[in-house]
């Protein structure tokens, strides 16, 4: 990945934003920008050149991964050497991951300086991948595919939710993954009707439906899947909220490309449920894009929104939830290609129905 084109690429951005220099606080931007994997990072772009200000703890790795920067060490809040790299000036600062206090204390270690709230510059770069991010996000969908397919090869075997999650993210580590993407939902019976579910240690429930949501990650970056699988023959309710989600699955999933406008990608999915009568059961937006973060631009939601763009690694996941009964999502990550989408994440769709 050439992170020396994507500083070339944010030294553009602080051009074109009148900016003499910018603090990024977030430590995935931090990554995105030079590398840097520890917990305590900042890094400063100036007009004359880039310095990650990090502590003691981290100064052999930041020095060895890191690229394009000068690795500055500094005292734990990091406050001590902020003013000699900073400069003068118009200086920016990521106002959606700074909290008032952080901001009081720049301004107390800063002279000469107007700080100017910024927002979205360094994701806005982010949002289209490049061939290496959509290599590692490739491979992070595979290890959770297999995942799935030994899960549903053994069932769920009497454990409980969260004996199965504990499963899931040991065979996708034996499988080369650093590591779930997020903590894995694992939501049976009612509980299933809970979009975030935590999985409980109470055992998977026969004769209902089942949401398994997990990704893994690989160099940093994520994937994303959910099934949804049957323990038996499922109530009329259940089977029809089945049927009706994948219809509109598909149909998102068919409408998706470059050119699409993300509030008409999610339309596609909800007027299939809405038309159903099971509008008011689809209560989030369709997806959102992956990488670095699990949740990152693009949003497809019903307001607001942007184009997709080649590129572009997204999630278009509807959901229906009945409370009291139980809940299906359905959810493949795609990337955008340039006459349609490939989807990345291969188990199958159709319900399947394995031993509770």
């Amino acid at each position: 990945m050439s992170i020396e084109s994507r500083q070339a690429r944010m030294d553009a951005v602080l051009e074109a934003e009148g900016l003499d220099a910018l603090i990024v606080t977030d430590l995935v931007n931090v990554r995105y920008l030079c590398g840097y994997v520890g917990s305590n990072g900042v890094l400063v772009i100036t007009s004359t050149g880039r310095v990650l200000l990090t502590d003691s703890r981290y100064a052999t790795d930041a020095r060895e991964r890191t690229r394009g920067v000068d690795v500055v060490i500094a005292g734990r809040d990091l406050m001590d050497r902020l003013d000699e790299v900073v400069g003068t000036g118009r200086v920016g600062f990521e106002a959606e991951q700074v909290s008032v206090a952080r901001r009081d204390r720049f301004a107390a270690h800063l002279t000469g300086v107007e700080l100017v709230p910024t927002a979205g510059l360094v994701e806005g770069l982010r949002v289209v991948k490049e061939p290496e991010e959509i290599a590692a996000i490739r491979e992070a969908a595979r290890i959770a595919d297999t995942a799935y397919t030994r899960l549903i090869a053994e069932g769920f075997g009497g454990r409980t939710e969260a004996e199965v999650a504990w499963a899931l993210e040991g065979w996708m580590r034996d499988a080369g993954a650093e590591g779930a993407s997020f903590d894995i939902i694992v939501a049976s019976g009612v509980h299933g009707a809970l979009p975030h579910a935590v999985p409980r240690g109470v055992a998977v429930a026969p004769d209902t439906l089942v949401v398994v949501d997990m990704g893994a990650l690989v160099d940093g970056y994520a994937s994303d899947c959910t099934r949804t699988f049957a323990t038996g023959p499922l109530p009329a309710a259940l089977d029809e909220a089945y049927r009706v989600c994948l219809e509109a699955q598909r149909a998102a999933l068919a409408a998706c490309g470059p050119g699409v406008h993300t509030g008409d990608l999610d339309a596609a999915a909800r007027g299939i449920i809405s038309g159903a009568g099971l509008g008011e059961k689809f209560g989030h937006g369709l997806g959102h894009g992956v990488g670095l973060d699990i949740h990152e631009r693009p949003w497809l939601r019903q307001q607001g929104g942007e184009v997709l763009e080649t590129g572009m690694v997204v999630t278009i996941e509807p959901g229906i939830y009945l409370e009291g009964v139980g809940g299906v999502r359905i959810e493949d990550q795609a990337v955008i290609t340039d006459d349609g989408c490939e989807v990345l994440t291969c188990i199958t769709t159709d319900l399947i129905t394995t031993s509770a």
